[in-house]
């Protein structure tokens, strides 16, 4: 088997012949480096070996016996860390090394599933399953590997040498399916910059079978697309059409056509010669006539030279195209899947290139729709306007395939990156719902399992369509993936909420604090969450305030809990909860918090008696054993807060010369500040900076630990970007 997937001649199949690629086209000013201007860069290049055939006798699977002996080892560390690619391929490469069948099937099965855009390994499968005589599954793997891949030129290529060498070519049906199998592969794959293997490989085919007309229809084609090897495919359609007469290589509508253009420019061009062979020819005797079903060599000439002016015009038209994408397409060095991340500019030049196509779709949707209905066609014209509006469609209908075959194939480079997934869904989303929901799923499934923003975009792009089972379960499964993730169990109750379901969102929670008893940080933040869907929603302060007391026995000294106990008190009745505030303080005060945290509780404390006490007794009472606290902590101590402390202090003038300030004027007394102000109106104490500010919560460094950036993040991922 050679380097670019194809078989050698040995095998019977076809092989197509290396081509040259071309410069850029003329108008570009720069050249194509040496790595894009090579025909390496016409095909795709394996994440791992080039795919080789494996030396196993056919024979059955019952007759490996065992499996190698270090397969169990590598087998359990690739299961252990499947996110390790190397992993996977000292497995692969061992089970190779070994030559055993179903350790290497068994081991390709697990990997593919995993990494399905490694088209290499689909053609080892393959491989694999024909040398152990299994052909039907090598076909079943091929046909797996396109519906994961289907713009692999390489994989499209591989299956097509696999039918030629396995079926029966004499057989009235073989011909036919192997067509068919062509055209599957050109709708799929054809439009890619770098498919021009696979159009090649097409009309050689069709030149073998004998089919000249189909192989100019596919010369055709190609013409219309923009590839790397655009001028090649101009040049064998050119030795094509004048190495056989055009009726054997035209279709018989333009054949037809084109002959009966040919023929009236013919009398045309012999109506003024007619008089002077009329004068010379002796009386009675007519001109002789061409037989009607033979062409003279000036009409087959004329028709040639008509065909290919026709021709011209399309491939200065592709070139044009060609020279638009040529930029983008040389900026992109690695076209194929790797797990090895893309460095800055690849992702650069993958979003200037779709940033481009998109706008090329947006231009010519604009043009057409500012184009002046009321026109009307020439005479000359004989294209009607109900052609003029079907051609419009197929022209944007053609420019949205351009841009999702891009999409696609960025997905392959770029396939573990969030941004290029959401964009595309971005895209789709408009037209179609049920495919972004595929994109997603492809996705969250397959390629992004590990990447919790896009799954929480999924569950809201299901739920903002109404889809909340659909939502439900991708929360659950991504809660199953990385267990222990706070913000998936504070979505999968969000959710609940939303729904009306405010006592599933309230197990939910307070199985979270169940679940996490011997986390302290973590079980503290999920005992507030339920504490505060109790009291704002629920309506239940006793239970509220009972899941805090318990959370305090666990962690009494975790400051929040302490913070939202005394809020809860505080809202309350204040003629009830006075006692209640008290006993709330005094325990705060007694716990191993930091000192500015105790000052802050006692403050809150002193203005909730201020502000609800029924006697000044109390007031004094509170005020005292703040002040006590005050100097036990230190915290009477008050920096400067509008200019120096001294007003002896030396100050400069501008013009830098040092002077004695003025003496300060008399100031009135010192007298602490025993209250802080209290809080605006309709405000929420915890919104403030000192009480339970959540922001600040969700940035504790302690929840690094469990190994999820931004754990606490909520801005980012949950909406998708507008």
């Amino acid at each position: 088997m050679c380097g670019n997937g194809d078989l050698d001649e040995s095998s019977g199949t076809l092989t197509v012949e290396a081509t040259k690629v071309p410069s850029p086209p003329p108008a570009e000013a720069s050249e194509a480096s040496e790595e894009n201007g090579s025909t390496s860069m016409a095909t795709e290049h394996p994440v791992g070996p080039d795919p080789a055939s494996f030396s196993i006798a056919p024979g059955t699977e019952d007759e490996e016996g065992e499996l190698p002996a270090d397969f169990e080892r590598l087998w359990k560390a690739a299961h252990d860390n499947p996110q390790d690619f190397t992993s996977w391929t000292d497995l692969l490469q061992y089970c190779e090394q070994e030559s055993h069948f179903s350790a290497s099937r068994r081991s390709l099965e697990a990997f593919l599933a995993r990494y399905p855009l490694c088209y290499g390994y689909w053609k080892k499968f393959a491989d694999l399953e024909r040398r152990a005589g299994y052909n039907n599954k090598a076909e079943e793997v091929c046909i797996r590997g396109l519906q994961a891949i289907p713009l692999s030129v390489d994989l499209w290529i591989h299956y097509i040498n696999l039918l030629l060498g396995t079926l029966d070519m004499n057989l009235p049906e073989s011909p036919e399916r192997i067509r068919s199998v062509f055209e599957d592969a050109v709708a799929a794959a054809g439009l890619d910059f770098h498919s021009d293997r696979l159009w090649d490989l097409y009309v050689e085919w069709e030149k073998e079978q004998g089919n000249m007309k189909n192989a100019a229809a596919v010369l055709d084609r190609v013409l219309k697309v923009p590839t790397q090897l655009y001028n090649t495919h101009y040049t064998k359609l050119k030795e094509h059409l004048n190495s056989y007469p055009p009726k054997d290589v035209l279709s018989l509508e333009e054949y037809e056509e084109l002959r009966e253009l040919c023929c009236q420019s013919q009398k045309a061009e012999r109506a003024e010669q007619a008089q002077e062979q009329q004068e010379d020819r002796p009386p009675g005797e007519e001109e002789p006539d061409t037989p009607k079903d033979t062409d003279s060599e000036e009409l087959i000439q004329k028709i040639r030279e008509h065909l290919l002016v026709l021709r011209e015009k399309v491939y200065q038209d592709n070139e044009a195209e060609v020279r638009q994408r040529w930029s983008f397409e040389d900026a992109i060095k690695r076209p194929y899947f790797h797990v090895k991340p893309l460095d800055r500019l690849q992702l650069r030049a993958w979003h200037s290139y779709l940033d481009w196509e998109i706008a090329q779709l947006s231009r010519d949707t604009k043009e057409q729709s500012t184009e002046d209905p009321s026109q009307t066609t020439t005479e000359e014209s004989e294209v009607t306007p109900q052609h003029q509006e079907t051609s419009e469609e197929a022209s944007a209908a053609s420019d949205d395939h351009r841009v999702r075959i891009l999409f696609e194939r960025c997905l392959i480079a770029c396939a573990l990156y969030e941004e290029f997934w959401t964009r595309y869904i971005l895209y789709l989303e408009p037209q179609s719902v049920d495919e972004a929901r595929a994109v997603y799923r492809r996705a969250c499934e397959i390629h992004l399992a590990y990447k919790p923003n896009i799954h929480m975009q999924w569950a809201a792009f299901e739920e903002r369509h109404g889809n909340l089972t659909d939502a439900r379960q991708v929360l659950e499964a991504l809660e199953k993936t990385l267990p222990g993730l706070a913000v998936v169990r504070l979505r999968r109750a969000a959710l609940e909420r939303r729904a009306g379901q405010l006592e599933q969102s309230e197990a939910l929670l307070t199985e979270a604090v169940a679940e996490s008893k011997e986390k302290p940080v973590l079980h503290a933040f999920y005992s507030i969450k339920l504490a505060r869907l109790l009291l704002k929603l629920g309506r239940d302060p006793s239970r509220a305030r009972r899941v805090l007391q318990e959370a305090l026995e666990i962690s009494p000294d975790n400051d929040k809990l302490h913070m939202n106990l005394l809020e809860l008190e505080v809202s309350g009745d204040p003629w009830a909860s006075a006692e209640a505030v008290r006993e709330c303080v005094t325990r705060a005060l007694a716990a191993p918090l930091a000192p500015h945290t105790k000052i802050l509780l006692s403050q809150r404390g002193l203005q909730f008696a201020e502000d609800y006490s029924s006697s000044i007794q109390s007031v004094l009472s509170v005020y005292e054993e703040h002040q006590k606290l005050l100097k036990e902590l230190g915290g009477t101590k008050r920096g400067a807060e509008n200019g120096d402390e001294d007003p002896e202090k030396l100050s400069k003038t501008d013009d830098g010369s040092a002077v004695v300030s003025a003496q300060a004027p008399p100031t009135m007394p010192h007298v602490p500040i025993t209250t802080p102000p209290p809080p605006m109106m309709g405000t929420d104490m915890s919104a403030q900076a000192g009480y339970g500010g959540y922001s600040s919560w969700y940035q504790q460094p302690q929840y690094g630990s469990y190994g999820y950036q931004n754990t606490w993040n909520y801005n980012q991922g949950y909406y998708p970007p507008s």
